[in-house]
């Protein structure tokens, strides 16, 4: 099974983890270190590391990896891709995973009709907390369309 592979580019993070737990540990570890060393303020690198980290965590969960904690929990080599992109004030983040799904499924999490989660529904808040904190959220196939890929951006002031 292969682990973490990175790829560099300026400004850029990719990562492509396998779809267990304990990688997306890793992942933010080192995209936090990563935004550090872009510059982007402990404010804007602590809600960057909250949303990715809950997308991550979604992706495991959800998307093809089976709430695996290990990578040796995995049933085949099932994967998460992560990227990070970041400008002079904004950050771009996204997490694809391999396990299907239609984004019409989900953006009714993102936007709810009447603006807020069903509170007696047990899933679906993480999102609603999400959108709340960055400016733009969004929900597509990945490219190969095996699963879904989520992306958020956020602006942040390098004061």
């Amino acid at each position: 099974m292969r682990d973490i592979r990175r790829q560099e580019a300026p400004h850029e993070l990719k990562l492509d983890l396998p779809a267990a737990h304990s990688a997306g540990r890793m992942a933010r570890k080192m995209l936090r270190q990563f935004a550090i060393n872009q510059g982007i303020p402990a404010r804007a690198v602590e809600t960057l590391e909250f949303v990715a980290g809950e997308l991550i965590d979604n992706a495991v969960d959800h998307g093809g990896g089976r709430s695996a904690r290990e990578a040796a929990d995995l049933v085949g080599d099932v994967r998460v891709s992560l990227t990070l992109a970041v400008t002079d004030d904004r950050w771009v983040v996204r997490v694809g995973d391999q396990g299907g799904g239609e984004p019409d499924q989900v953006r009714h999490l993102l936007a709810p009709p009447d603006g807020i989660p069903d509170l007696e529904d047990e899933r679906g808040r993480g999102f609603f907390l999400l959108v709340q904190m960055v400016d733009r959220i969004e929900v597509g196939k990945t490219r190969d369309g095996l699963g879904l890929e989520f992306q958020a951006s956020c602006r942040f002031d390098k004061r």
